[in-house]
């Protein structure tokens, strides 16, 4: 693999390698179709979907999730 090494990821600031963490997982998820999961996590995708799907009501949206995860400190 070429590219950054570790030494230049860490001379990046924390917003920057928060962004850099961001633009990776966004270039992962444009081929959804490459990541393998187990049956377990299937078995568990599955289960969520179908309690969604039987109250979509349930939950939080994910800002009011990440906020209320921000707030524990």
């Amino acid at each position: 693999m070429s590219g950054l090494a570790r030494k230049d990821i860490l001379s990046l600031s924390i917003a920057e390698r928060i962004e850099l963490v961001g633009d990776i997982w966004d270039s992962i998820a444009e081929v959804p179709e490459a990541v393998v999961l187990t049956d377990a996590q299937k078995a568990e995708l599955d289960k969520r979907l179908d309690a969604y799907h039987q109250d979509p009501t349930v939950g939080a949206p994910w800002p009011v999730v990440r906020d209320r995860i921000a707030g524990r400190k």
